[in-house]
């Protein structure tokens, strides 16, 4: 074979770089010579007419040849091709958006322009981790105002896909999240379908949790459908409970947050812009938002729910669209389960209308089914959770629920774990603190969300009169190494139940 120009040959190195491009080359390679290429540079990597940008490591093994251009798994999926194609890599002309991040560092307000700008070179892969961790950073801590978050979630709207249902009230629903076993979703939907509205959910997957709502959902039924097959189920049953990635209904936002957890960064402005946009592409009109407020959820005081409630709500409205938010306890676990079939299994107890479900789990689907029942106009004020709690225990939002299972390819049972450590009461007293947060890391060190049957059982809620050497939570595992690390983390923290 003859390479010519910038042209290389394709090899599949198997290296998995998560969302992000990489191209590796030999440091003695032609092009690399040619072009003056060095660690790190930023290259476009084109074959036929796909391009994408990715980011330059240099080899000095024999990893690859002279000839090859390596390519990470992220890479070769976005491009579409496989080992021995054709390939040609050139420098990547420099971003014109990313003088908009630069004049954001120094007090200069983005624009509607501006942010559409930043926005489409991110969702078309020109920005790198480290100018998206400074476009990240520039908004932190209050740095957008309202007029700029109205922006950035029409920015990230105008990106992606969206979707019209031909309908003028599409419900959805949405917890900004940080508190174990919060698995109301399935419940909602539910409960919102057999009530004849149509609510059409898409969900994400698990990023540093251990679970999400597609992790949990795909224990009983498939969620990676198409837009075209989510439609199906949504005309048929009213309601769906999709993965969102699949439907890439706003494409920035998964970017986005992808490294604003590798930063360990909340920023409350790109948080509202990610929520309600994913709400106006999947066609929503009318949307309930449940904001938990403790001392370790992402809300922790009832002041900042406050401000981020009006956020809300004006920001919803500048976009059409309606939204009601509600603040709620978020000081303690909602279900029993913290994992995908564990929370899975709590989700079925309360649509069984089993005597055992978890009270807290069926208390809070009621409150956000009934908020959507009254803001959808099909009941009084306050009487919502009452028309929510009829249709669940009447047996008629379990049916839906199957319903739309079977729609979305099948109905399956949660598997559950084949080890199990429990932890107990190491004195008696009530149980005043709960550390959301450690609890969780419990449980996806036990191996959730990719060990699906993996994760943590709560029993000691707050307020609970425990005796010593009483059950206060259970550990699940599929493997002795993952259970021994979840037991030898729990070992070295304070405890994460305070009873006193």
């Amino acid at each position: 074979m003859t390479h010519n120009n910038n042209s290389l040959s394709v090899k599949n190195i198997g290296i998995d770089t998560y969302r992000e491009n990489i191209v590796f080359m030999r440091y003695d390679c032609d092009v690399c010579r040619s072009e003056g290429f060095s660690a790190l540079t930023r290259v476009v990597v084109t074959n036929g007419n796909k391009s994408i940008v990715a980011t330059l490591n240099v080899v000095t093994s024999d990893i690859i040849e002279h000839h090859e251009a390596g390519l990470s798994a992220e890479s070769m999926k976005r491009l579409n091709v496989k080992s021995g194609d054709t390939v040609s890599v050139v420098h990547l002309n420099p971003i014109e958006s990313f003088k908009n991040v630069r004049g954001k560092m120094y007090g200069k307000r983005f624009n509607n322009e501006s942010l559409s700008d930043v926005i489409g070179d991110i969702v078309a892969g020109r920005y790198s981790n480290i100018e998206l961790a400074a476009f990240i950073t520039t908004c932190v801590n209050d740095n957008l105002d309202i007029n700029e978050v109205i922006g950035l979630t029409l920015a990230m709207i105008g990106t992606g896909q969206k979707l019209d249902w031909g309908k003028e009230l599409i419900l959805d629903k949405h917890c900004v999240g940080g508190i174990p076993g919060n698995r109301t979703t399935p419940i909602v939907v539910s409960i919102i379908a057999a009530s004849g509205l149509i609510i059409p959910k898409t969900s994400s997957r698990a990023i540093t949790s251990p679970a999400g709502t597609a992790d949990t959902m795909e224990t009983m039924t498939p969620v990676d459908l198409t837009i075209d097959r989510m439609r199906k189920v949504v005309e048929s049953e009213g309601g769906c409970m999709v993965w969102g990635g699949a439907v890439q209904l706003s494409p920035a936002d998964d970017i986005l947050i992808s490294v604003e957890k590798a930063l360990d960064i909340d920023s409350e402005g790109q948080m509202i812009a990610s929520v309600l946009s994913k709400k106006v592409s999947a066609g929503s009109t009318h949307v309930v938002i449940d904001v938990p407020v403790g001392p370790t959820a992402k809300v922790r005081t009832n002041e900042s729910a406050l401000h981020l409630q009006k956020q809300l709500e004006q920001v919803g409205s500048s976009i059409g669209l309606k939204v009601n938010t509600i603040i709620t306890d978020g000081s303690q676990p909602i279900g029993k389960g913290i994992g995908p079939a564990l929370e899975a299994h709590d989700v079925l107890s309360v649509l069984r209308n089993s005597p055992s479900c978890s009270v807290a789990l069926k208390e809070r689907a009621l409150l956000v089914s009934g908020a959507l029942l009254e803001l959808a106009g099909t009941c009084k004020y306050r009487e919502g959770i009452a028309q929510a709690k009829q249709i669940l225990e009447s047996g008629a939002a379990y049916k839906k629920f199957i319903r739309i299972c079977e729609a979305q390819g099948g109905f399956k049972e949660p598997p559950s774990s084949t080890k199990q450590f429990d932890i107990m009461a190491s004195n008696s007293g009530k149980v005043v603190s709960i550390d959301n947060r450690t609890l969780a890391r419990v449980a996806k060190l036990a191996g959730a969300p990719k060990s699906v049957a993996a994760g943590v059982e709560f029993f000691a809620p707050l307020g609970s009169q425990i005796s010593k050497g009483d059950l206060i939570y259970r550990i699940h595992s599929e493997s002795d190494g993952e259970m021994n690390y979840a037991k030898s983390y729990i070992s070295s923290v304070n405890p994460i139940v305070t009873i006193v």
